[in-house]
């Protein structure tokens, strides 16, 4: 472009000086011309006619030069079009690959998400494979600990087994955060082990079914596992600990050694009522040998808490919501020994002693009973029940009957206005009948009153005990300091 303006710009410069030689040479000629006129004024037809010549072939030139000038102006603005549209189809190029790369990218981003989804739902179901799996993954060489065992008891007595069985447990490859704590005792007299497990706690289970990639919003979500679903697989799974437990330290001892365990399952979590720490025990037993030897673990449709509870064991029908059971043994590792009521027993005693339990645990237990005798129950309102523990409805094909229960830990007769204050109260929770519950006895002003409103029943410490051992299992004792009137030694411990 700088060329052509160049010589454009020469074009120019040599048309001003043509010019101004033609304008020399008219003044030549008519100086000519007059001279020649001057000489000889005939010639002045013929120097007209050689100017008018002239001057044609003057404006034939001025013609030439100014097509040359035109068409070098037009060279130069089709110059400048074509690099105009070369700019703008290099701008369309440029705009083209940037969209192919947006789009590239953009397919990279989806498939990458859709493949993290995938793999996130193939990780969610190992999770729960995992869990659901912890009985079939047992180690099955623990006998090979039988010799570790013997030495520990043999050199370090009985807190060298004890110590030998929590490294075995500790080192057990259970799903991570299934077993973060497990503290051991052991009994030679009894031949019994005892186990502190702590159990996981809910969130141990996955909460999500799977991940989906959704292409409208480019996101991966999450879809939730539906609550009761997490809390039944969480049910199953803090069985199934318990049982593994069970399995691997019967397993890893010998038979000469230890024929019992007593194990108490602790979660250790915050009380989202309270915001405090809690950790209530959710599984209790005491199991032999033989029972646990007898169980079919490795069959798929095995019911965890169904079966442990077929060895004896107390569960927590919701430990999702933390709820305790009464232990069946209050275990006392730092003199690594069970210890129940001394008072009624001596020596080695895994039966929970009734007047030694916590009161909540009492009351549970209460209504643990009356529902294994075939009652509805539910817990009241803490101190607006006026006593009442609990309501229990018993169903038949007509009526559905409802009871007032309250529970009653005490060491001593119990009071005949206690009796009646249970009977002015009953009606405020919408019960026709109550039922009261005591680990002692009533004295005859209590049976009379009873006998006369006719729809209050009195369950005194010996019939509770006879029920507990019917209807749970579970034998327990009651401390009372001395046989209450009409009882023998033997309905007590």
């Amino acid at each position: 472009m700088a060329e052509a303006l160049a010589e454009a710009l020469r074009l120019r410069q040599e048309a001003k000086l043509a010019e101004a030689r033609r304008e020399q040479q008219a003044q030549q000629r008519a100086a000519a011309r007059s001279r020649r006129a001057q000489r000889s004024p005939s010639p002045a037809a013929e120097q007209a006619r050689l100017a008018a010549q002239g001057e044609k072939l003057l404006k034939r030139q001025e013609a030439e030069r100014a097509r040359e000038v035109a068409r070098i102006e037009a060279n130069l603005a089709k110059r400048e079009g074509q690099r105009k549209r070369d700019a703008e189809a290099r701008d369309r190029e440029r705009l083209r690959a940037e969209k192919e790369r947006q789009k590239t990218e953009q397919q990279v981003r989806v498939a990458r998400l859709a493949q993290e989804a995938e793999e996130r739902t193939q990780e969610v179901a190992q999770q729960l494979a995992d869990l659901d799996g912890v009985l079939l993954r047992r180690p099955r060489v623990l006998d090979d600990w039988y010799r570790d065992v013997e030495q520990a008891l043999v050199e370090r007595g009985p807190q060298g087994l004890a110590e030998t069985v929590e490294e075995v447990l500790r080192g057990s490859p259970v799903p991570a955060g299934c077993r973060d704590a497990v503290e051991a005792g052991y009994a030679p007299e009894a031949r019994e082990v005892a186990l502190k497990v702590d159990l996981p706690g809910l969130r141990v289970v996955p909460a999500v079914v799977e991940y989906r990639f959704v292409a409208r919003r480019a996101q991966i979500v999450a879809q939730p596992r539906k609550e009761a679903e997490v809390r039944e697989h969480y049910r199953a799974l803090v069985a199934r600990l318990a049982l593994r437990a069970l399995d691997e330290v019967f397993s890893m001892t010998p038979a000469a050694l230890v024929d019992s365990i007593a194990l108490n399952g602790f979660v250790s979590a915050t009380d989202p009522a309270t915001g405090r720490g809690v950790r209530p025990c959710v599984i209790s037993v005491v199991a032999r040998r033989a029972d646990v030897e007898a169980l079919v673990l490795d069959e798929p449709g095995l019911d965890p808490q169904r079966c442990l509870r077929g060895i004896g064991a107390v569960v927590s029908e919701h430990p999702h919501d933390l709820e305790p059971v009464p232990p069946v043994v209050e275990i006392d590792l730092s003199r690594y020994r069970i210890t129940a009521d001394a008072a009624a027993v001596t020596g080695l005693d895994s039966r929970p002693d009734l007047l030694q339990m916590d009161p909540f645990v009492f009351e549970r237990l209460v209504r643990e009973l009356f529902e294994a005798m075939g009652y509805e129950t539910w817990r009241t309102q803490g101190s607006r029940d006026d006593g009442i523990d609990a309501v229990a409805v018993k169903r038949d094909a007509l009526v559905a009957t409802h009871f007032a229960i309250q529970a009653k830990r005490t060491k001593n007769v119990v009071p005949v206005d206690t009796v009646r204050s249970l009977w002015s109260t009953m009606h405020d929770v919408g019960a026709s009948h109550s039922i009261l519950v005591a680990t002692s006895w009533y004295g005859k002003s209590s049976h009379e009153f009873a006998h006369r409103m006719g729809r209050i029943h009195l369950i005194n410490g010996r019939e509770l005990k006879a029920l507990l051992l019917e209807h749970l299992g579970i034998d327990a004792l009651i401390g009372l300091p001395k046989v209450p009137p009409g009882w023998v030694p033997d309905d007590v411990v």
